[in-house]
């Protein structure tokens, strides 16, 4: 059935006059007749009742009358959808996250863009970097804050603030009341890390600490989250490294100690596919930088457009 029939037997059903409806539809007479014809002949019942004076709706044309709104409606709706996914208006962003980023920029960025962008709406999808750079290449995401200092050639960046190591130990251990720890100091500890197949930047940033530092650490303990993690030394289970951002995270039992010495950076990006064009995509982008920039992070060298770093 052609979509433009019901359209001009919803219009006739309206006006009820055959000079009105064509009128109102930019044709001639003829061609309304025509249409109505084939329209009841597809059907095989007849819609209107109608003489060279009178025109009226049968009560299987009344009938037919309220489901072609119905569906007219919803074509209409669905039109204007299409319009404002592809203006960038509505629609939805999967947007990975490590579980760091609670605790850093994503939720203010993420805030004022439902602000800007309301019809957007953003699914934040908690992965390790690993599994979010394979789900970013392929289209499994639309973008991935993640914890590394770079990307592959087929994604584009936007540089996060480095967060600084601090040393995370039992709040009632020995140490944790210091301004200030040298590495050296706990070179006897248990140390609780990240699995370098989860991130393999965490991991390999706390290890050449310790390697500058001269030291051997025992690792205990090997995990795939930052709060399991905290969980394992508050409960006594070791000492670790982890980024000063934990701190902001809601965890009883445990200090966290600033480290002396070379501070060492745990890099974080936004990531997202380099020939992604979606306009949605391209707002939440310009967003984040006018976040990062805000708290002096990004800068217009290395966050221009839409394309930042490769």
């Amino acid at each position: 059935m052609k979509l433009h029939l019901l359209r001009y037997f919803s219009v006739l059903a309206e006006e009820l006059h055959f000079g009105r409806a064509a009128d109102r539809l930019a044709i001639t007479q003829p061609p309304l007749s025509s249409a109505i014809k084939a329209l009841e002949d597809e059907l095989g019942v007849r819609l209107l009742e109608r003489d060279s004076k009178h025109v009226a709706l049968t009560p299987a044309g009344a009938a037919f009358l309220a489901e072609v709104r119905v569906i007219l409606e919803r074509i209409d709706r669905a039109s204007e959808t299409v319009r404002a996914v592809a203006g960038g208006l509505r629609g939805r962003l999967d947007v990975g996250i490590t579980g760091s980023m609670v605790y850093r920029e994503v939720p203010s960025i993420v805030k004022r863009f439902a602000q800007r962008m309301p019809g957007i709406e953003v699914t934040l999808r908690e992965m390790s970097t690993s599994e979010q750079l394979d789900a970013l290449q392929h289209g499994q995401l639309h973008a991935g804050f993640i914890n590394s200092a770079t990307v592959p050639d087929s994604l584009s960046s936007l540089p996060l603030n480095a967060d600084p190591l601090v040393c995370c130990l039992p709040a009632d251990h020995p140490l944790a009341t210091a301004d200030k720890l040298e590495l050296t100091q706990l070179a006897q500890e248990r140390f609780v890390m990240f699995s370098r197949d989860v991130s393999p930047a965490n991991h390999d940033n706390v290890v050449a600490a310790f390697s500058r530092a001269g030291i051997h650490p025992r690792m205990c303990h090997a995990t795939r989250q930052w709060l399991t993690i905290l969980a394992l030394v508050a409960k006594g289970m070791g000492v670790s490294l982890v980024p000063a951002c934990m701190a902001n995270a809601v965890a009883a039992g445990v200090r966290f100690v600033p480290l002396s010495g070379p501070v060492t950076l745990v890099p974080a990006l936004l990531a997202w596919p380099a020939d992604q064009r979606m306009p949605a995509l391209a707002a939440f982008v310009s967003v984040a930088q006018e976040v990062l920039e805000a708290r002096g992070v990004a800068s217009p060298e290395t966050a221009g457009d839409t394309h930042v770093r490769r």
